[in-house]
Order: C-alpha cells, then structure tokens, then sequence
C-alpha cells in the first residue's frame, strides 16, 4: 500500500486537568470545625491552668505581698524552704495522717469490695449509692460533724468513752489526737470510693479462676489471698499512689477543724494549709509559691515511684 492511500492519523485533543486546592488546604477545611470544637478547653486551661502555673513559678522567686511591688529573690525562698522547720514539719504530719488513713482504708475497701462482688449480696446498688455518697458529699459539712464527735468536752465519742468509765481524751488538743480525727474524716470519705474501685478490679479477674480454685477445693478465704489479692496489685498500686498525691493535698478537713494554725503545736498543719498560711494568712504570696512547687515535686517523686513500680517484672499481674 502506497503512502497515499493510508488514513490520516487524528491526535485527540488535550484533556483538561482540573485544577484542584492545596491539599493543605483541603485538610484545614475538613479539621477546623473539630478544633473549633475543643477549643474552649484549651482556652479555659490557658486562663485558669497555664497561666497561674507559670505565675506561680514566676512569683516564687519574687518577694510579694499582694499589694506592693515585687522583689527578685532568686533562689533565696527555695533556700530558705529546705531549711524551714516548720515546713517539714508539715511534711511529717502528713505523711502521718496520710499512714493513719490509707492503710486502713485500703484493707477495708478490699473486703468491702470482695464481699460486695459475692452473688450472695443483693440489691447492689443501693450498695454503690451508699459507698459512693460520702465521696462527693460537701468536705466542709464533713469537717463540721467530726468536729462535734471529736470535741473534748462535748463530743459524742468523749461521752461514749465517760459512758463505759473511760477517761477523756483531748482530741484537738494532743498531735496524735489531732491526726487521727483527721484521719478518721478522710477514711470515712474515701472508703467507699476506693471500695468500688477495687470491686471493678475484682470484677475484671476471670470467673474462670474462681471456679478452678472452688474445683481444687479451696476456701473462701483462700480464694481471696491466693486468687483475689495477687491479681488485684496494679489497682492497689494506683489505689496507693493516688490516695498519697491526693493526701499531700490535705487542706479543707484542717482548716475547719483545726483553724489555720493546725492546732495546738501546729500538729495539724499540713502542707497545703502551710502554703495557704503563708500566703494568705501571713502575705508572703512569694514564699507561698515557693511551697506549692515543693510540694509539686514530692508528688512527681511519688508519681516517679508509682512509675518504676508499674515497670518493674511481674507487677501487672
């Protein structure tokens, strides 16, 4: 065939790209709403969370008191913090409160727990209501009870005590005195709490477990020595952990109870409630915040401890 007689080649046109945005673009269109969503919790942390943060750090090296203009101290206040008697004081009295609270209240929240979680308890709500009502109920009108039950004259535990021909004992006038009724309020608010806690913990353990354990022949109370209370250790150690940075932050149960003094021989004053004498009470705003990132970092050195704990072989039982 000649070059003549072929059929002409026909080229198609150029197809039209569309021009598309930025893909950039694309992404911020699609996701703003979502950030406009949680944008008043960032807005409301910076005013009231970040920024009294870095206020604080900020005054705790200036000397003020509230109305003057402040004074650069540099590092004095942090100095002068280690060697404040009265400052560890308040770190011993409450890790003694802390020590006269916890460790009853984790050993009754686990039986509580464990006989709550039993099939042979009805009407288990009625239960969580009742544990969980101390909790939320207001701190100060807790204060304000214990105070009268605790009172050394007229309080209704110096009356049962006079009734079976014991002695008095002068509650908010003895150190110990003083701590164990602050104590008692905190038990008595949390028990019930950590209770439930440790019953979802105990109702995460295969049943599977018990009913081998039942198989072999074991005991109720073997069940919950060798079953209930290994498996429970990582509840326990947030249990603990969480009750210690929450017990460093004593202030209101003190305060009622005892004024802002902590008491006779201040064997009531707590760390929280030290700052806030300090500051609010002496208007030494500097010094006050100098303790509230003292106290910042003994519970990073405990959140540092339940961390290590946490990591540590064989904890997550």
């Amino acid at each position: 065939m000649s070059a003549m007689s072929r059929p002409p080649v026909i080229t198609p046109p150029p197809l039209a790209v569309p021009v598309r945005a930025p893909r950039r673009k694309n992404e911020l269109q699609r996701t703003w709403p979502l950030y406009l969503s949680v944008a008043p919790f960032f807005v409301l942390f910076a005013i009231f969370g970040l920024f009294p943060l870095a206020f604080s750090l900020y005054l705790s090296f200036q000397k003020w008191d509230g109305i003057g203009p402040m004074m650069y101290v540099g590092w004095n206040q942090f100095s002068y913090l280690v060697t404040d008697s009265y400052f560890w004081q308040a770190i011993v009295n409450t890790l003694e409160i802390w020590l006269l609270a916890t460790v009853p209240m984790i050993c009754i929240s686990v039986v509580l727990a464990f006989l709550l979680a039993s099939p042979l308890v009805k009407v288990k709500r009625l239960y969580h209501i009742a544990f969980f009502l101390p909790h939320i109920t207001s701190i100060v009108a807790i204060a304000l009870v214990f105070g009268s039950l605790f009172s050394n004259q007229f309080g209704l535990i110096n009356a049962l005590l006079t009734a079976l021909g014991l002695g008095r004992v002068a509650w908010l006038s003895q150190p110990w005195g003083m701590k164990f009724a602050i104590a008692a309020m905190i038990l008595w608010r949390t028990i019930g709490y950590h209770a439930l806690i440790f019953m979802a913990g105990i109702q995460s353990i295969p049943t599977t477990l018990y009913e081998a354990a039942q198989i072999d022949g074991a005991s109720s109370r073997q069940i919950f020595f060798r079953v209930t209370l290994p498996l429970l250790r990582p509840v326990m150690l947030f249990t603990v952990i969480t009750s210690t940075i929450s017990g460093m932050q004593v202030f209101t149960e003190p305060q009622v109870l005892l004024g802002n003094d902590g008491g006779p021989g201040r064997g009531g004053m707590t760390i929280v409630l030290y700052l806030y004498q300090q500051a609010f009470g002496s208007y030494h705003f500097g010094y006050g915040a100098a303790i509230g990132w003292g106290l910042f970092v003994l519970i990073a050195l405990f959140s540092l401890l339940n961390w290590l704990l946490i990591q540590r072989p064989g904890a997550r039982a």
